[in-house]
C-alpha cells in the first residue's frame, strides 16, 4: 500500500502582514483538517515571535528575516506543534517554537500533507507533563 494514496497536498501563500501560525491554523480549522504535517515552508518575516529551548515565554525579534524552515504538525483537533528557523541579513540562524505574532514581508509559500486517515489530538503525557501528540487511526 502506498502511504502517499492517502495524503492529500495544499499550497498556500501568505501575503505581507499575516501572521503564520495564526494563518496556518486558521486553514486546517476552516478545511476540517484532523492531521496534517508541514512539508515545505519558505518565505520573509519582519517579525518573528520564538519560544526558545525550555522558556516560557517567546522572544520576538525584528528586523528582516528569511524562513530557512518551518516544520511541525497541525490539527484542527488537537492542536498544532511548529517549529521555524530563521536567519538574518548576515545569515545568522536561530529557531524556536512558533508562537503568535510573527508576520509576514513579502511572502510566505506553504505545502501541507493532510493525512486522510489518522486524527491527530493532544493528551498529557504522565512523564513530561505537557499535552503531546497522539495519534488516532481512522480506518
Amino acid at each position: 500500500e502506498n502511504p502517499m494514496e492517502n495524503m492529500k497536498v495544499h499550497v498556500l501563500r501568505l501575503v505581507p502582514g499575516d501572521d503564520p501560525r495564526v494563518k496556518l491554523e486558521t486553514f486546517v480549522a476552516e478545511n476540517k483538517i484532523k492531521a496534517a504535517v508541514v512539508i515545505s515552508v519558505v518565505g520573509s518575516l519582519t517579525k518573528a515571535s520564538l519560544r526558545f529551548a525550555n522558556q516560557e515565554k517567546p522572544k520576538v525579534l525584528t528586523g528582516h528575516f528569511e524562513i530557512v524552515s518551518l516544520s511541525g504538525t497541525l490539527s484542527s483537533t488537537g492542536g498544532s506543534h511548529l517549529h521555524m528557523s530563521i536567519s538574518d541579513e548576515e545569515g545568522k540562524t536561530v529557531g524556536g517554537h512558533l508562537t503568535e505574532g510573527s508576520v509576514v514581508y513579502t511572502t510566505l509559500e506553504a505545502a501541507i500533507g493532510e493525512l486522510k486517515d489518522v486524527e491527530f489530538t493532544r493528551e498529557t503525557d504522565k512523564v513530561t507533563t505537557y499535552k503531546e501528540l497522539k495519534v488516532i487511526q481512522l480506518k
